[in-house]
């Protein structure tokens, strides 16, 4: 990494070094520390404990002290953590995004040339159980209360008094899912110390090496422990041996790194696809940072195309980009490059990322902000003991005024990956050919309209990727879409993204299962996904 960051560039600079607390953090960043100042580097900002959300990460790049030079993030984001589970390290720029494509390649090639490395090896610890500053002579490390430089930005775009309003309701109660990842102290200092929601709102909010020995991934089958308290099955389901009134009005979780965010109602999933949605009908009305209105939203191409539909309503530019969140970053600073504005941006991604250009990170606890101040906004004038709007009364409303977009996704996890490439080939040679063959297909009453290979033209570098997923769109606008995941650890991770829009009032209230059921059937039939991969069921439903 520091091999392939230009010289000239990392002299003198400032970098900030902070991860998700999951096992070997600790050891890691005092490494990078002596290896750091060997290359040059003059200023370290680590978080209090060597404990920093992604978004705070991008939010401090971008603007503590005029801004760092870019910031190493030691996360492996959703996956498990400990002595035999996964450690990743992350590179982000300057503008506090995703390391581009350019520098990511540049470090893999010096990776495969590497024959020494630069470290102070006599260089002693630094403490970072205290927040404060430690020097070298010339050189310093800096240890900083990262959920206040956080709190600074949730001040900055929100209206803290109403939320505070709504959290503080006798009637209203929550509860917020850490995964014992890093959002713990970051949700304790907003919703807890800021807002004055009670402790006892907070789930697993404690940092933990192997994250309580679970899979800091929030999604229905990962975050048992608050489906089962919102009332709901893993399905999403309602758990019939439990009454509505036992369940609060509000739930939510994060991931490991906290850039990720899943969103409950009373007994109520609402779909990462959804909540996007959801969030750029509204945002102009309830928060602050949007109430001049949105110059573009975007989302990645396998997420549904709810939000096409708020788009297409409010004549506000939609894009589609693969998956990764660097596309949504170049978005947000075309200006800065020459191009169109597209800020204010609100983006998402239906594998439970959130955000906008407030930061160039997806961002789970700005989502769950999102979600309270439009609960704030809706209850506002409701008297103490009538009926709160709540999370499905808004999300049912939503789909009364732009249709509902059914939508579930399979993830095969752990497939090896030359039955998955072989899948994959098959289909592009279906696609090339014109030929679908699914007596599913046939039985179903559908007909395919269009299939290609996903490939995305940037609109504001011009940069060309292809082979981002396949696409099998029907006449009604239904969708399916295969995809390999890269952010799995052992094998590979198949996703199929399933997606049927429904416009008519009797048929928006449909169990999803019974709904996608003609969709999953022709979707297995044309992949042969069982036949390539040997597995009947899929890991996870979300």
């Amino acid at each position: 990494m520091f091999n392939a960051l230009p010289s000239e560039e990392l002299t003198g600079s400032t970098l900030v070094v902070s991860g998700d607390g999951r096992y070997y953090n600790d050891v890691a960043i005092q490494t990078i520390i002596k290896m750091a100042f060997a290359n040059g580097v003059k200023e370290l900002w680590i978080g209090l404990n060597g404990l920093m959300s992604t978004p705070c990460v991008s939010e401090i790049i971008r603007t503590r002290n005029g801004g760092a030079y870019g910031g190493i993030i030691l996360t492996a984001s959703h996956n498990p953590g400990g002595p035999t589970e996964d450690f990743g390290i992350k590179y982000n720029v300057s503008n506090g995004g995703p390391a581009p494509e350019a520098v990511t390649s540049a470090m893999f090639e010096c990776s495969k040339t590497i024959s020494e490395y630069r470290i102070c090896a006599g260089l002693p610890d630094v403490d970072l159980s205290t927040v404060g500053v430690t020097t070298f002579g010339d050189r310093k490390v800096e240890v900083l209360d990262a959920a206040e430089c956080y709190l600074a930005l949730v001040r900055r775009v929100f209206d803290v008094a109403a939320l505070r309003a709504l959290v503080t309701r006798p009637d209203f109660t929550m509860l917020y899912d850490g995964m014992h990842g890093v959002a713990g102290p970051f949700a304790r200092k907003v919703l807890v110390q800021e807002l004055g929601l009670p402790e006892a709102s907070l789930l697993n909010c404690t940092p933990l090496p192997d994250f309580g020995g679970g899979h800091p991934d929030p999604n229905l089958t990962y975050a048992h422990e608050l489906v089962q308290k919102m009332g709901l099955t893993r399905e999403g389901t309602v758990r019939e041996d439990m009454k509505a009134a036992a369940v609060p009005d509000f739930g939510a979780a994060a991931d490991g790194d906290a850039d990720r965010n899943m969103i409950l109602g009373r007994r109520f999933f609402v779909t990462p696809s959804d909540s996007v949605a959801v969030i750029a009908a509204t945002a102009a009305e309830c928060i602050p940072f949007f109430s001049g209105g949105l110059r573009g939203v975007a989302r990645s191409m396998p997420t549904s195309t709810a939000l096409d539909k708020v788009a297409a309503a409010k004549n506000i530019p939609l894009f589609e980009v693969p998956t990764g969140w660097k596309f949504f970053g170049n978005l947000m600073d075309s200006e800065l490059l020459g191009g169109e504005q597209y800020t204010p941006l609100i983006c998402g991604e239906e594998s439970f990322g959130t955000g906008s250009n407030h930061i160039r990170e997806k961002d789970g606890l700005w989502a769950v902000l999102c979600w309270l101040s439009l609960l704030a906004d809706r209850n506002a004038a409701v008297p103490q003991g009538q009926p709160l709007v709540s999370v499905e009364d808004i999300v049912r409303q939503h789909w009364s005024t732009y249709g509902r977009n059914y939508y579930c996704r399979y993830d095969y996890e752990g497939v090896e990956k030359e039955g998955a490439d072989k899948m994959m080939d098959a289909m592009r040679g279906a696609i090339a050919a014109g030929r679908f063959e699914s007596a599913a297909l046939a039985g179903s009453g559908l007909s395919i309209s269009s299939a290609d290979d996903f490939m995305y033209t940037d609109p504001v570098d011009g940069s060309v990727s292809a082979k981002q997923g396949l696409r099998f769109v029907f006449e009604d606008g239904s969708r399916i879409v295969f995809r390999l995941s890269g952010t799995g650890s052992v094998g590979a991770t198949v996703r199929l993204y399933l997606e049927k829009y429904e416009v008519a009032a009797d048929k928006l209230d449909q169990p999803t299962a019974a709904a996608m059921a003609d969709l999953v059937a022709i979707a297995l039939e044309l992949s042969q996904l069982e036949a390539f991969t040997g597995r009947s069921e899929p890991t996870v439903i979300t």
